[in-house]
């Protein structure tokens, strides 16, 4: 894997969930990793604040956002690829600040491609979503499947992945594009819906959520961190997209099950109003095609829900302490 020792590696939004998880495991294969941080006034670094002092020393930390674009060309200066996670990903807070996502998910991506550009990056990896299909149209789905803006995140996304296309086709910049299905596991935010049916349950017996309905494919974050590895490590994926998904597809009812066996507890679930969204926003269904990625980069799973769910709950347990009490968040 070419990914590995002395490789000069950018992350940007390298404190979150999935980036912090990409950071541990790319310093842990030997690769030389400079972590793009939003900065903020507490001098903060998300998860990496976790790591033990030994990993954490050995990461360049920059602190900047990424729609300064002084601040992309400083963090890419010198770098051989770029796994470019940065985003404005909360969809509810999306129909309230429209304008902030399009800046960062959008703006923000071009301001990094245009560094990577300028510096001749090797390969420039586009974390996309996927939000960006829409409710399925059939399943399951693969990478032609049409795109639908059904929130202002998933549009900003698009314009994010076609920002990213444009500079490969236009300026011949190595990119590819890889579209994860829905991402669980260990440091997830609380607004996102299995920490929300986790910490609900852990404190008590009721769970407030939104549509239960809605059918989702589940995917373990190791299982994504191999995914973007594997396909920032070939060539032919260069100039591609590709889903990172399970093939498989659970209600949000089921995972509550779930989640209610590990724990073996009896859960009941109740309807908050303000949880369910504008009924043509609200996606659906998510079920995933990963059969392109399979094929070209040897894709294969590690986890099934079951297993993932179970690392999941000890985590929060587990870690209980970084998470107030369940609130509504956007």
């Amino acid at each position: 894997m070419i990914l590995s020792k002395n490789k000069k590696i950018l992350v940007t939004g390298a404190g979150g969930f999935i980036g912090s998880h990409l950071v541990e495991r790319l310093v842990n294969n030997g690769a030389k990793v400079t972590a793009l941080v939003r900065y903020t006034s507490s001098g903060k670094v998300g998860w990496i604040e976790t790591f033990s002092e030994s990993l954490r020393g050995k990461i360049k930390i920059i602190y900047g956002d990424i729609r300064d674009p002084d601040i992309c060309l400083s963090a890419a200066n010198g770098i051989d690829y770029i796994f470019h996670l940065a985003a404005q990903i909360a969809i509810p807070f999306s129909y309230i600040a429209p304008r902030d996502f399009l800046m960062v998910n959008a703006l923000g991506t071009a301001n990094m491609l245009q560094a990577a550009r300028t510096y001749g990056v090797k390969k420039f990896l586009h974390v996309s979503t996927s939000e960006v299909y829409g409710t399925a149209q059939y399943v399951p789905i693969d990478e032609k499947h049409p795109q639908v803006a059904q929130s202002p995140y998933s549009a900003s996304k698009i314009a994010a992945d076609k920002m990213v296309e444009s500079f490969h086709l236009s300026f011949a910049l190595p990119t590819v594009i890889v579209r994860p299905f829905n991402c669980y596991g260990p440091r997830q935010s609380a607004r996102a819906i299995i920490p929300t049916i986790i910490l609900q349950a852990l404190s008590g017996k009721t769970i407030k959520l939104g549509n239960i309905d809605t059918r989702r494919d589940m995917n373990f974050v190791c299982d994504i961190i191999n995914g973007m590895i594997l396909a920032c490590s070939s060539d032919k994926t260069i100039g591609r997209m590709f889903n990172i998904s399970t093939g498989k597809d659970y209600s949000i009812e089921e995972m509550v099950d779930f989640i209610a066996n590990i724990l073996g507890k009896k859960l009941e679930i109740k309807t908050d109003k303000k949880r369910i969204r504008p009924a043509k926003s609200e996606v659906l269904r998510l079920r995933g095609d990963n059969s392109l990625a399979a094929k070209l980069i040897g894709y294969k799973l590690q986890y099934d829900i079951k297993s993932g769910l179970k690392e999941t709950v000890a985590f929060f347990e587990k870690n209980m302490p970084f998470y107030k009490k369940e609130d509504y968040q956007l």
